[in-house]
């Protein structure tokens, strides 16, 4: 749903359809919730998955035709979902499900230029169809004007002094000021983007984006683009790693996953650094001071990260495009840290305190090549709550990496970082069950959650995570007892990490954007859910129960907000003035019998005169229930719930809000409706 400010009636052009989105549904059960620990849960058996509604894996050549295609037709895609004449789109991802859905990312630009949180995803039949979209913001993209007013020369200063207060070491302007439409925070305005290069003040690189009103020189955002993952290994034992030979010479390059390389910094910042070869195909000897244990460990942890995400969800390599991030081991001395980088298309590692521990684990290998994919993907800016987003999503893949390994010397758990002691003490980095227990992160959400560390304010959607995979309550999973609480105290019941891990890809790759918060998150996930496993599904309801129990959104049935059960549609769909009826679609799943007759109809519809509006509830056998017709005057908006006897009809099926502007001069859109069955 997104908001407006309210206008009066004035002569305006015909506005496009804008389509129903996020497959129609989220299906909720309208209740609230709140808290204690529970008791262990057995995993529900649950609902067979719906392979059609999983991804497949594209060849790049697959890949391109659909972006070609997708190119080809993205001025009429604009169109279709009611982009003004300035605006336009530019294709970044693209994927297929198995029964042809095609879902494709955009970046957009207003009058040339690029808008910051302007990005969203359009789903459809084919590549250039649109079926529903999902966008990062909801806002009309229409500043008051593409004029600078202050000099690019302040942004940059005021750039460079974020970066001091930081304490970064050698800032500097790495990319100087670039005009842009600032759109992920509120109203569209037109502003500077400048890039602050040198050292973060623990010796991470920077890159620093300072976002800077052009019209007024406020501060209006920042954030870091860096992101803070047969060889004898440091924590994996004795492996199997792919390499190359030239000659008489081996060399870490990984022909079978993209060409993958794992270069030696050998104790440098900067550069890519020297590729690891030698004489024999035998890596390391287990030994930190051995350059090329680490080396052994960061190219066996890419290796294990590509194949988890080619065999389990599809994705041919972290752009979707089958070319290989590459790897640089032994950055900077007693660095402790590790990071993924946009620019190099790389992870790097540090060696640890006192060069002794580097941090190339699996986890920590798949934690940041993950960032790369979050990346080319939802692009979470790293800040806020979606930076929370971002960093979970990466705790929440490393440890399924870590799982899929099936390694003996370094087991699957929900510990992330483990194996490095990071702390000096033995103890893992953070912990998905209780994050709490590293002192810092948060176990569930709150309202200044989005201005704490996004190391911290991860723990909301790794909680969610372990909660929707194991469950609330003590149990012990490969030798780690682990006792995990919720925000409202009552259990929930895990699904099983196999079916947690393809919802949250689901929902990363087709329905987050760059601004996506934790109710997003939520929505995203329960969308996700619906389409692989049903809105009557045991793992919807577990989706509910899982966010529930971080104090996000409520459970089914639980009393927040009325009696009964809720299905709800939040997708945006703009009214044409004097045009066409559009319709928003809800599928009720999981009901008995005939609906009641006193099935509630909320409707949000924005508007800026009420009176030129026909509503109608059209029954999934196409009966209409009228519910307004052209009353209202000149007020604006509707805003009511409405009872309508539906019992002469099937409660399951396809419901339709419609609505049609029969008058000339004002537009708005459908902001949200509802169906409640007492």
């Amino acid at each position: 749903m997104r908001s407006r400010s309210s206008h009066r009636r004035t002569p305006r052009s015909t506005a496009a359809v804008a389509l129903a989105g996020v497959a129609a549904l989220v299906a909720t059960a309208v209740q609230a919730g709140t808290a204690t620990a529970a008791p262990e849960q057995v995993p529900a058996a649950g609902s067979a998955a719906k392979p059609d509604s999983e991804s497949v894996t594209l060849t790049p050549a697959q890949r391109a035709e659909l972006i070609r295609e997708a190119n080809a037709t993205k001025a009429e895609t604009a169109k279709q979902i009611g982009l003004g004449a300035k605006e336009k789109l530019v294709v970044r991802d693209v994927l297929k499900d198995r029964d042809g859905t095609v879902h494709v990312r955009y970046e957009r630009t207003y009058d040339g230029l690029p808008v910051l949180g302007g990005d969203l995803v359009v789903q459809g039949d084919r590549a250039g169809e649109a079926d529903s979209v999902v966008k990062a913001t909801r806002a009309a993209v229409k500043p008051a004007t593409t004029a600078a007013a202050v000099p690019a020369a302040k942004a940059e200063q005021q750039a460079l002094s974020a970066a001091k207060a930081e304490k970064a070491k050698s800032p500097d302007v790495d990319r100087a000021p670039r005009k842009v439409i600032w759109a992920a925070d509120g109203k569209p305005v037109v502003a500077y983007e400048t890039v602050v290069g040198g050292l973060q003040h623990d010796g991470t690189p920077q890159e620093l984006h300072v976002v800077t009103d052009a019209t007024t020189g406020e501060k209006l955002y920042e954030w870091q683009a860096v992101q803070n993952g047969t060889g004898h290994t440091v924590y994996s034992g004795t492996v199997d790693l792919t390499t190359t030979q030239s000659g008489s010479t081996y060399n870490l390059t990984d022909g079978a996953r993209g060409n993958h390389r794992t270069y030696n910094l050998n104790r440098g910042t900067s550069g890519t650094g020297t590729l690891f070869s030698g004489p024999d195909d035998v890596w390391g000897n287990g030994s930190p001071s051995n350059a090329e244990s680490a080396a052994a460990d960061a190219h066996y942890g890419a290796a294990l990260t590509w194949d988890y995400y080619k065999n389990v969800h599809g994705r041919n390599g972290i752009r979707g495009d089958g070319v290989g991030a590459y790897s640089r081991v032994h950055y900077g001395n007693n660095y402790v840290n590790a990071f993924w980088s946009d620019s190099c298309f790389c992870m790097t590692y540090g060696d640890g305190s006192g060069n002794a521990n580097p941090l190339t684990s699996i986890d920590v290998a798949a934690h940041e090549m993950t960032h790369g994919l979050t990346s080319n993907t939802a692009g979470l800016i790293y800040s806020g709550e979606s930076g929370g987003l971002n960093e979970a999503t990466s705790d929440i893949f490393g440890s399924t990496v870590e799982f899929y390994a099936d390694n003996s010397t370094d087991v699957g758990d929900y510990l992330i970082g483990e194996e490095i002691d990071i702390n000096g003490d033995g103890t893992p980095l953070r912990y998905m069950d209780k994050p709490s227990k590293d002192g810092k992160s948060k176990d569930s959400w709150y309202s200044g959650i989005g201005s704490i560390d996004v190391h911290y304010s991860s723990g909301v959607a790794n909680h969610f995570f372990y909660l929707l995979a194991e469950g609330s309550g003590t149990k012990t999973i490969n030798g780690v007892t682990y006792d995990s609480p919720t925000s409202d105290g009552l259990p929930v019941t895990g699904i099983g990490r196999g079916k947690a891990e393809k919802i949250w890809f689901r929902a990363l790759t087709t329905k987050f954007t760059s601004t996506t918060n934790y109710a997003a998150a939520r929505t995203g996930t329960l969308a996700a859910a619906g389409e692989l496993y049903g809105t009557d599904s045991a793992e919807y309801k577990a989706v509910q129960d899982a966010w529930a129990g971080v104090n996000v959104g409520s459970r089914p049935g639980d009393g927040g907000g009325g009696d009964g059960t809720s299905f709800e549609n939040t997708a945006d769909v703009s009214i044409p003035d004097n045009g066409a009826a559009v319709t928003s679609p809800i599928t009720v799943t999981g009901r008995s019998g005939n609906a009641p007759s006193n099935l509630r109809v909320t409707v949000d519809i924005v508007h800026t005169w009420s009176g030129d509006l026909v509503v109608d509830l059209v029954a999934p056998d196409g009966t209409v229930y009228n519910l307004r017709n052209r009353t209202g005057g000149s007020a604006d908006d509707i805003k009511e719930t409405y009872t309508v006897n539906a019992s002469s009809e099937a409660a399951n099926g396809t419901w339709k809000l419609r609505v049609q502007d029969r008058a000339r001069y004002d537009t708005g859109y459908v902001n949200g409706w509802k169906l409640t069955f007492p």
